[in-house]
């Protein structure tokens, strides 16, 4: 929303000008028409940016438990093909240059970016990077744990968490306000969780010992919590480092850290010598080897799309955001779970991904009613301006 800022604050300086003519009256309704304009097609990408992230993530999960469900069972590969697919972004890279282009003179927001000192030094940059990096390692191999060792609308439902748990992460490193909506998302989601581990006595997906159950429940639980970390540190980064959003950039936080990640995978994959059983793997899959390599390729891919998404939703919006319709495709899951691969939905399930979404709800209620309120101001401040050309 840069754009609509820019024309947000050109309107407030019309109004420290003298009114002398209604050519301004003029200049201010041209302007208001355009903010209207960019704000439809704001929305606009938001909406396909939200579409990336929710058939992306959607379709990945589906597609990890799959893997499992047929056959394969390296823990490392799953780990590696969440983040190897970060090539199929480097095009981007030449649509969007990282410099700032020529509008920054007619666009104030463009400008202060422009004012704002020189960006990191590469050796901060190689830290970031490193650092996120071996962050998303951990994280990705946590999530695959889980979703080996649970049930995929289990996993999905243990994942809604991850929107409490940035909440908090937001409140102490992002300065983010909790308001009672924000507060019952937290109660209701935390509820989520308690009723999933008790139906933990209930539940044995495919004689999986209660062990390695309660390993795969919390492995997702500390995924979801290191995510949230990520989401909030990469947004610190922006603002207390970086000093700069241009899409370019948000590219460069997915590219390289994911680089480091891959690095990792293949580490972690030569190092527990799971990749002697590859081969093996490949030839038992149920469903062929053809299929084995189109089920890699194919979730490697949508988490990729998924990252667009999220990395779009990011630049436009907040991470907070990102998060926020991230967990609206977790209780999606469970009900696609039920159709592909026969999962249980019982009545503590059904009940766990209710409170969900209602957390769901009352956390994007509060960015409705955040977003109201911008608007109620944005319109106050060019009545002002309107009425004092008029009486000018």
């Amino acid at each position: 929303m840069e754009d609509a800022e820019g024309i947000e604050l050109q309107i407030t300086a019309a109004d420290d000008k003298e009114p002398n003519s209604s050519n301004d009256a003029s200049s201010i309704n041209n302007k208001m028409q355009l903010l209207k304009l960019i704000h439809y097609k704001w929305w606009l990408r938001v909406s396909c940016y939200i579409l990336f992230l929710l058939s992306g993530q959607s379709a990945a999960t589906l597609l990890g438990g799959l893997y499992y469900d047929k056959g394969g069972n390296s823990k490392w590969m799953a780990t590696f093909v969440q983040s190897a697919g970060f090539p199929i972004l480097l095009p981007l890279l030449f649509f969007f240059p990282s410099s700032i282009n020529s509008n920054t003179a007619t666009n104030p927001i463009s400008s202060s970016f422009a004012n704002k000192p020189e960006g990191p030094k590469l050796s901060t940059l190689a830290f970031l990077y490193i650092g996120f990096g071996a962050l998303l390692t951990c994280d990705n191999l946590m999530y695959s744990y889980g979703l080996l060792y649970l049930p995929v609308s289990t996993y999905s439902l243990l994942c809604a968490t991850q929107l409490a748990f940035n909440a908090l992460f937001s409140f102490f490193l992002n300065s983010q306000k909790f308001s009672p909506f924000v507060f019952n998302s937290l109660v209701l989601l935390t509820a989520s969780t308690s009723f999933l581990a008790v139906n933990a006595d209930s539940e044995n997906p495919a004689g999986i010992p209660r062990r390695k159950y309660v390993i795969g429940f919390f492995c997702t639980l500390g995924a979801s919590a290191t995510y949230s970390l990520y989401l909030s540190l990469v947004q610190l980064s922006f603002e207390k480092v970086i000093n700069k959003e241009t899409f370019s950039t948000v590219l460069n936080m997915q590219i390289y850290p994911s680089f480091v990640a891959t690095c990792g995978c293949v580490v972690g994959l030569f190092a527990s010598g799971e990749w002697e059983s590859l081969e093996n793997e490949m030839k038992e899959y149920k469903e062929g080897k053809v299929s084995y390599l189109m089920t890699l390729i194919w979730t490697a891919i949508t988490w990729q799309v998924s990252s667009v998404g999220l990395l779009g939703l990011i630049f436009e919006v907040s991470s907070l955001f990102s998060n926020v319709i991230s967990t609206l495709a977790l209780p999606l899951v469970p009900i696609l779970a039920v159709i592909f691969f026969h999962d249980k939905m019982n009545g503590v399930k059904v009940m766990a991904m209710l409170l969900a979404i209602w957390g769901f709800l009352s956390y994007i209620y509060q960015h409705y009613l955040d977003d109201a309120k911008s608007k109620t101001s944005l319109t106050s401040e060019t009545e002002v301006a309107g009425a004092q050309l008029e009486t000018g």
